[in-house]
């Protein structure tokens, strides 16, 4: 209802002042875990999102051009300041049955209505409301969710939400468990099992942590417990640039190893404590982690790699996978909120 508001209110109140004035957009030089370690405190402090841009200050509008959003265009206060969990995953389609089924899960009105798309006048990613719940397709891949983590996390700042839990939900390659089963993530890792995430930036490459919320992931695990009909379990989770050559597969239009050592190289990840193969979660972590975003991974593995590469299972039984995740942070969201099911 808020999508045609125009223009952010400049006022704020001396609370909110206060609170924003504890918030350096540029850190001095210390080390990743350093600085992940001062945003953490400063997220505690205030509840407030945490954008690490100097030049932010100096722009009269900030226009979130993949989100259709801006900072003149739009009251993000109005629209988004009442959010406290952000869930984002790959596919428009399924993020939009998430709002509908959130909807369906908190009791909100309309609510087997369609939910409308905020950033319906962008084709790259979709976005939808629940209550207090976003949610946000991102792509396939890091660069895809990186542009989308950047305009969303910007845009939180912007609408001054405060204690927001962000969380990805999708789908994985399994290692070493059983189709079906689903992984929280507890350290999100590279191609050769260490948890770290490596960008370019300008022509220095810059390395940052990947951990995630542990407390979180606990929580998360025993919300779980409640939900019996399918296994939940803690693990890292292996993120990859590739879907094929990248994640050891040998059905590509390119492949370059034999079997055996796609094998070998699958059962050091398990040893090293790799559970499951995506593409986004490294990126994922070290962005919310380096903003002070409380962050999860949760995903559901639709194939155990150790048996083969290709998905064969039907259609239905893969929609009931991808549901998986959705009831976890469901159960989850609900219990944040207070909220007993009658049903």
């Amino acid at each position: 209802m808020f999508l045609h508001q125009t223009r952010l209110e400049k006022e704020e109140n001396p609370q909110e002042a206060s609170a924003r004035s504890h918030l350096p957009r540029a850190f001095p030089a210390t080390s990743g875990k350093q600085q992940q370690t001062i945003c953490s405190l400063l997220q505690i402090r205030t509840g407030l999102v945490l954008v690490r841009n100097p030049h932010l200050d100096l722009m009269e509008e900030d226009v979130l051009y993949h989100l259709d959003l801006g900072t003149k265009t739009h009251n993000l206060p109005a629209m988004f300041g009442d959010i406290k969990f952000v869930c984002v995953g790959g596919s428009p389609n399924r993020m939009r049955a998430f709002a509908q089924f959130m909807r369906r899960e908190l009791g909100l009105a309309g609510a087997g209505e369609d939910v409308a798309d905020i950033c319906a006048g962008s084709d790259r990613y979709a976005m939808y409301r629940a209550g207090p719940v976003l949610s946000i397709s991102h792509g396939m891949g890091i660069p895809s969710i990186s542009i989308m983590l950047h305009e969303l996390i910007k845009l939180l700042h912007h609408a001054k939400c405060r204690d927001v839990t962000i969380i990805r939900i999708g789908t994985s390659g399994g290692l070493g468990i059983e189709a079906g089963s689903v992984v929280i993530t507890d350290t999100a890792v590279d191609s050769s099992f260490r948890p770290r995430f490596e960008q370019v930036v300008l022509d220095d490459v810059v390395v940052r942590s990947t951990e995630l919320d542990k407390d979180l992931a606990e929580e998360l695990l025993t919300c779980s417990r409640d939900i019996p009909d399918f296994p939940t379990l803690i693990g890292h989770t292996m993120c990859t640039y590739d879907f094929y050559e990248g994640q050891g597969r040998l059905d590509g239009a390119l492949c370059s190893f034999s079997s055996e050592k796609k094998l070998e190289y699958l059962r050091r990840a398990y040893e090293a404590g790799v559970r499951n193969i995506e593409m986004e979660s490294t990126a994922f972590a070290a962005l919310c982690g380096l903003c002070g975003l409380k962050a999860a991974v949760v995903c559901v593995a639709l194939l155990d790699r150790l048996q083969g590469d290709q998905i064969r299972a039907s259609h239905e039984v893969l929609w009931e996978y991808q549901q998986r995740p959705q009831r976890l942070i469901a159960a989850f969201i609900r219990k944040r909120l207070g909220l007993v099911r009658t049903d």
